[in-house]
């Protein structure tokens, strides 16, 4: 009764009135910027990847806590996850295939929304006690909305909205689930397992214990990676980001090259069923217009946080000269999360034809993988979840760590043991939603119904947020065209930080 609930509650939330918000906001912010993100795309890409090979002197003198590339690893670690692969195996599952052409869409429009987010997370960042900046959506709400616009209890209410979303998806996190789901699918013990869980403690014989075995390592690994604080984390995923990227995009592409006189067919039926839904067919229920929409824009959300206001809290720590410099790292984060890697995602299960078989999450995602290179493919992909998967479970583990800052404040002594103990706890909730769904064995479908559930309230009060300071987007985009682009001088403000 109460999983009922919740998928109805969940279906609400993420019916028209979010679906309006985000396309209509996302499109809204595309014609104030003057289509800024196809405007100046050379721009984007030339300022972005130049700065993987290029540390610049500027660069270096600038106040933060990492370098630019760092942290968009970092935010592009938390981003591309779990979701960009069981997330996306899940919607094709639901909503047909006709769910990724919203998932495009929702990416489309989502390129503005990030750049808008981290843009305004940066500008509006505050330096703790030790001169460290940080910044995210509570601290641009409280400032930009609060203050400036005197707006005092509609801050109130999207704070509240905010903080309450994102400390509930603490509690479903889906990163350990779909790893631990992966790696059993792939390497199963459970028969070495069950002589001890069957026979001496007299559990059930349908268990798949080796999920739950492969989920307490993967806990141990978090623990080991977070205990170096978010620095050490900076360096890691300098490094495994960009690995994991073309790892997972070659082995698509692979498949994808194999069966390429099937894109075309594939290509047609992708956007029919966008909008007439798609029949019962195979081990598929078959999925109606409004669920391929909802399906698409939701994994979209969870697979490039583009509304979620989650990455821009770790863009926030960036050294840079302009926020807009590091909004332009929100554009290609959300073009490699979801234009790149849930397209190939979604190309490889709907072009081998396993959209049809019934399966869901991770275990359509690895069933597509081998039907196209083999077990090769499937070893391919078990690695390409566990590198997503831990790079997003340590980026979230900053997320959290600066709005609990943010909710403490100034209270230095009670701030550092309380992140001290959150160090400890937070890795414990996904597993004890792995434990769940193993001993009460819940299929992935109904997993990620919780997902979804925390993830529309930060994202309605984020959204609604960076709406009400888009003047101040544009006024700083002005100012850095005026400054980086056409270099005339003609729009500069006196100050390009809130706190300068």
């Amino acid at each position: 009764m109460m999983f009922e609930n919740i998928k109805n509650l969940t279906d609400i939330m993420w019916g028209w009135p979010l679906i309006i918000v985000l396309l209509g906001v996302g499109f809204f912010l595309t014609i104030i910027s003057n289509f800024f993100q196809f405007k100046y795309i050379k721009h984007i890409w030339s300022e972005t990847l130049a700065k993987i090979f290029k540390k610049t002197i500027s660069e270096n003198k600038n106040q933060g806590i990492l370098a630019p590339i760092q942290a968009v690893s970092i935010a592009i670690g938390g981003t591309i996850g779990v979701g960009n692969i069981g997330g996306v195996a899940t919607a094709i599952a639901v909503g047909g295939p006709g769910a990724l052409f919203w998932l495009i869409v929702a990416g489309i429009v989502g390129q503005i929304i990030k750049m808008v987010e981290v843009t305004l997370a940066v500008y509006f960042r505050s330096k703790d006690e030790k001169g460290n900046p940080f910044g995210g959506p509570t601290y641009y709400i409280k400032k930009g909305i609060g203050d400036s616009y005197k707006f005092y209890k509609l801050q109130k209410i999207l704070s509240f909205l905010f903080i309450s979303g994102m400390i509930a998806s603490i509690f479903v996190s889906m990163q350990n689930y779909t790893v631990s789901e992966a790696i059993s699918s792939t390497f199963n013990f459970n028969s070495l397992l069950q002589n001890y869980f069957v026979q001496e403690l007299n559990f059930s014989n349908n268990l798949n214990y080796s999920q739950a075995i492969y989920g307490i390592i993967y806990t141990i690994i978090v623990y080991v990676m977070i205990a170096g604080g978010l620095k050490q984390l900076g360096k890691i995923a300098e490094i495994i980001v960009p690995f994991m990227c073309i790892f997972y995009l070659l082995g698509g592409l692979v498949i994808i090259i194999k069966f390429w006189y099937l894109l075309p067919s594939t290509i047609i039926l992708i956007v029919r069923d966008a909008f007439n839904g798609t029949a019962a067919v195979g081990g598929f229920a078959g999925a109606t217009f409004i669920m391929a929409m909802q399906k698409g824009l939701a994994r979209a959300v969870f697979s490039n946080e583009a509304g979620w206001g989650t990455s821009p809290m770790i863009h926030s720590t960036s050294k840079t000269d302009h926020p807009i410099r590091q909004g332009l790292w929100g554009v290609a984060e959300v073009t490699v999360s979801t234009i790149f890697v849930c397209t190939v995602t979604a190309l490889v299960i709907i072009i081998t034809s396993q959209w049809k078989t019934g399966l869901s999450g991770a275990t359509l995602t690895l069933s597509a993988f081998e039907v196209g290179i083999g077990f090769l493919g499937r070893i391919i992909l078990t690695i390409g979840i566990f590198l997503f998967g831990i790079t997003t479970t340590t980026g979230w583990y900053t997320y959290y760590d600066i709005i609990f800052r943010y909710l403490l404040g100034g209270k230095t002594s009670i701030k550092d043991n309380f992140l001290n103990i959150y160090k400890w706890v937070y890795p414990i909730p996904g597993l004890a939603l792995v434990l769940y769904s193993v001993f009460y064995q819940k299929p992935s479908q109904e997993i990620w119904v919780f997902a979804d559930f925390s993830t529309a309230l930060p994202v309605f009060a984020n959204v609604i947020s960076i709406l009400i300071l888009s003047p101040v987007f544009v006024l700083l985009l002005k100012d850095y065209i005026s400054r980086n682009i056409k270099r005339d001088n003609k729009f500069l403000l006196t100050k390009v930080f809130y706190e300068d």
